[in-house]
């Protein structure tokens, strides 16, 4: 097993007991809406769905439970360059572990990783082989969870030079993988671009273009295109789908982040609702979110939001990934050129596309495609935008299939 990391301390998580009952106080003093004809979820999230959610939270649910799950970990919060960043740790157990940072996306945590962690650390205790293991480093991005406060410029491609400070001079790491969902997948892809060399590999969850945020309307989902008035109407249909499930956060999160964050931060019902109707909208869980996300799940990450006061602060790197735009360190190609998996699922298909193998047939006909040093895709019929907490298991597979013949090892 790995050693401690060298000149840190290790910072349990131990929220105090004053922040949580004025939690709760809140929560008993919510001041409801009036919802009246929204039975079908047309106006969004649901009044009587959230009051009992509320109402669980101040007087049911036990956030020292979760505290103790999280606590079976290492935690530290170092200082990187003036910027503040909690991690957590999984030391690997095996022969020699590859160094391996995990970055979340929105509304993620950190903890949204905890069903990989085991599994990539000691492959062994679940039937791998002890040669695949991987130090894990879970950072909150700064600006989320307790990596917080940050800096007020804070987007994708500044977190990269972060991580890649943290992973080399904080932690001491020669060469190391990185991977990513959401965002995470953008920052993965930044490092993959400027660190390329000082990287084994990366492994992601969407392989969007690094200049995804970039352009005058950015914020527009669509980009202000037209629907092609020869798209029959199911490809219509689902590209529709597909716009209601991000339009809005990101239009709100780009346009006007502090004004959304006044509320957001004061109220912790109303922060629930809006990113309790993202984790609805962007799992795939057939209506029924309980299926993918239990209760005390649910809450857990709403309470690792309230309590890190990360709410304004993680939605506003929306709009610094605009405001601040992208700018290429190198103009060779591919932009990315650390080795690159990329795991799909069939739950964010574009129009047209309805199978596994069309989507990866479809994501290597596009201008995607010719961004990546692909070497490794595969594409799952489960699961939605959480790939890592919805899939564990497929998503540890990839990413093992991925950074093995990268690592010095031969392909099973």
């Amino acid at each position: 097993m790995a050693p401690a990391p060298e000149n840190l301390t290790q910072t349990p998580i131990a929220v105090q007991d004053s922040v949580l009952e004025d939690l709760r106080a809140r929560l008993r003093a919510t001041n409801w809406p009036d919802d009246t004809g929204n039975e079908d979820g047309r106006y969004g999230v649901r009044r009587t769905q959230l009051q009992d959610l509320v109402q669980y939270w101040a007087d049911g649910y036990d956030w020292r439970t979760a505290e103790r799950a999280m606590n079976a970990y290492e935690h530290y919060r170092v200082d990187v360059s003036g910027v503040r960043v909690h991690f957590m740790r999984k030391p690997g157990v095996g022969p020699a572990p590859t160094p391996l940072i995990l970055s979340h996306g929105w509304p993620w945590t950190f903890w949204h990783w905890s069903k990989v962690i085991d599994r990539l650390a000691d492959p062994a205790a679940f039937g791998g082989d002890p040669a695949d293991a991987f130090d894990v480093i879970v950072p909150s991005l700064p600006g989320f969870g307790y990596s917080t406060p940050t800096r007020p410029d804070m987007n994708f491609w500044k977190i990269a030079d972060v991580w890649h400070e943290l992973m080399t001079q904080t932690l001491g790491h020669r060469r190391y993988a990185a991977a990513g969902c959401d965002v995470g997948a953008l920052i993965a892809g930044q490092l993959g671009h400027k660190y390329a060399d000082e990287l084994y590999g990366i492994h992601i969850g969407s392989a969007l273009r690094l200049d995804f945020f970039t352009g005058d309307r950015a914020w527009d989902f669509s980009g202000g295109r037209p629907i092609p008035p020869e798209w029959p109407d199911g490809q219509r249909r689902r590209l529709i789908e597909i716009e209601r499930r991000f339009a809005v956060h990101l239009a709100a999160h780009m346009l006007a982040p502090s004004t959304l964050a006044y509320g957001l931060a004061d109220s912790p019902a109303g922060m629930l609702a809006w990113i309790l109707e993202r984790w609805m909208n962007w799992s795939d869980n057939g209506g029924d979110i309980f299926s993918v996300f239990t209760r005390d799940e649910l809450l857990t990450h709403a309470t690792i939001y309230w309590t890190g006061n990360s709410i304004g602060s993680s939605i506003r790197t929306y709009a610094n990934n605009n405001r601040y735009p992208w700018v290429p360190s190198h103009d060779r190609m591919p932009v990315v050129q650390a080795p690159t998996g990329i795991t799909f699922v069939d739950y964010e298909n574009p129009p047209g596309v309805t199978t596994s193998e069309e989507r990866i047939a479809s994501f290597l006909a596009g201008d995607r495609a010719a961004w990546y040093n692909h070497v490794n895709i595969n594409a799952h019929a489960g699961g939605g935008h959480f790939i890592p907490w919805e899939i564990p298991e497929l998503w540890t597979s990839d990413l093992i299939k991925t950074f093995r013949p990268l690592t010095g090892r031969s392909p099973a």
